[in-house]
């Protein structure tokens, strides 16, 4: 009860703000804990005020194991018995709070001014407002399908909630630039970034299995047939990056004929048929940011005859001698059905706000590696910009006018490719390369580029797969 005291303390008005904005959720939330969030009266205390040694700091600075594959595959694949879904509803509130209180701490980090800002503010009391309301949950257990059912609607709710969160902060940094370093702003973004691509991976693993594991009645039993799926939760176990590749450049194409009135062609060539395993979101948003670039090269080069030619290699597997998975237990009552000599996923192990440094390495003697190479006839990047493409440009916007045209990242290709889904709305923020490196490097791959000017340019994407997985 202390601990989520004292979280109502830190953030009053925040937690009052989110209630009224959730207020379905927060009830979900009173029924299940013994110990429900305090109503949060006005006050006039600063909602970034937080006292000494309060449970924030203990949990952003406290040691995170390694997490590898085999903890997101574990449970099995869907439908799930009781059993399993209770074990991974239990194993994802093991890992959430520590992360959501790092990312708090790292936000109280930044100067007073910053934080100060009402964007970065909002996404401030998010956190906030996360964390005291999985507290309970992960103070009590999941013990049942019905409190199973309302945590997961409850993480729903809350992953939800971070949605638009790099937007929110691009703008307030934006309107905070002078009053901070960019090379910091980039290095808090940077570390913000691939914090959030884990976080999120994880809550919505469990809520992948959570829908697709009808359960039929309250003992557990599963129904008697169920249609085999190459998905374990957010992972396609075969996943097949030509056909990503298709999906991408039809919503591309649409979005560039509305906006030139014509659409480059596209060929696929290489191993089409190839497959391997790995989250379908994180490719589909990279491909998407590729070929946004290279469509709207080849259109205003003038060269939109000139097809832009995506080739698909899958490496042969070969064994790797890199890294050795270092060894671990497992929390308290969190059981493992599988044994960990899969593939799999580490990250160093960390403390307090070194989400930057979560790495990811291999424990199998062969993975999987798709490249794809993007190839365009755009007339290459100019070379005084090509040193910047992976910077955050959130620099160069105008201040009166970061919507318009003229600062050189906004334009009406991005504007109308923002209502794709909710990773464009960051379309002019300059951030579709460093982000698509974020979401490549995660699992181990990268992007590199390469321009010739006054021809075009090659961008090569590395994809590590996630591992064969029977």
């Amino acid at each position: 009860m202390a601990i989520i005291n004292a979280l109502a303390r830190t953030a009053r008005y925040s937690i009052r703000d989110s209630f009224h904005s959730s207020h379905n959720h927060v009830q979900k939330t009173r029924q299940f804990s013994a110990s429900p969030l305090p109503k949060v009266a006005t006050s006039t205390q600063h909602p970034f005020a937080y006292g000494a040694n309060d449970e924030v700091a203990r949990l952003a600075a406290s040691r995170r194991r390694p997490l590898i594959l085999a903890d997101l595959l574990k449970h099995g694949r869907p439908p799930l018995s009781k059993d399993a879904l209770l074990a991974s509803a239990n194993f994802t509130l093991s890992l959430l709070p520590a992360r959501l209180a790092s990312r708090i701490e790292a936000l109280r980090n930044l100067p007073f001014i910053v934080v100060s800002n009402p964007h970065v503010s909002k996404i401030y009391n998010n956190y906030i407002h996360s964390l005291s309301t999985l507290l309970p949950y992960q103070q009590r257990q999941v013990a049942t399908l019905d409190e199973e059912k309302r945590f997961a609607e409850v993480l729903a709710d809350l992953v939800h909630t971070h949605t638009n969160t790099i937007p929110i902060l691009a703008r307030g940094f934006l309107e905070c630039r002078r009053y901070i370093d960019p090379t910091e702003v980039t290095r808090f973004l940077d570390t913000h970034l691939r914090a959030r691509i884990g976080t999120r991976l994880i809550a919505e693993q469990h809520l992948a299995l959570h829908f697709a594991s009808p359960l039929v009645n309250n003992d557990g039993q599963l129904p008697k047939t169920t249609a085999p799926s190459n998905y374990i939760g957010v992972i396609d176990t075969a996943l097949q990056p030509a056909r990503i590749v298709k999906l991408c450049e039809d919503f591309v194409g649409e979005i560039c004929e509305l906006k030139y009135g014509l659409r480059p062609r596209l060929t696929i060539g290489g191993q089409p048929d190839a497959t391997f395993a790995h989250v379908p979101v994180h490719v589909e948003y990279i491909l998407t940011e590729l070929l946004k670039n290279a469509f709207r090269a080849v259109v205003e080069s003038g060269n939109e005859r000139e097809p832009i030619e995506v080739t698909i290699a899958a490496a042969p597997d070969v064994p790797r001698h890199a890294v050795r998975v270092r060894p671990y237990s497992l929390p308290t009552g969190i059981p493992s059905n599988q044994p960990h000599a899969d593939v799999g996923i580490e990250m160093d192990t960390v403390v307090g706000t070194a989400d930057a440094n979560e790495s990811i390495k291999y424990s199998s003697p062969s993975t999987q590696s798709i490249t794809i190479r993007i190839r365009d006839r755009g007339g290459g990047i100019p070379p005084e910009i090509l040193p910047n493409i992976w910077s955050y440009s959130f620099t160069t916007f105008s201040e009166l006018d970061p919507q318009g045209s003229d600062n050189g990242n906004m334009d009406a290709l991005n504007a109308m490719s923002a209502s794709g889904g909710h990773l464009s709305s960051i379309a002019g923020l300059g951030y579709g390369l460093p982000l698509s490196r974020a979401y490549a490097e995660y699992f181990g791959g990268s992007i590199a580029v390469q321009s010739l000017w006054g021809w075009g340019t090659d961008v090569y994407l590395t994809l590590q797969g996630v591992g064969k997985v029977g």
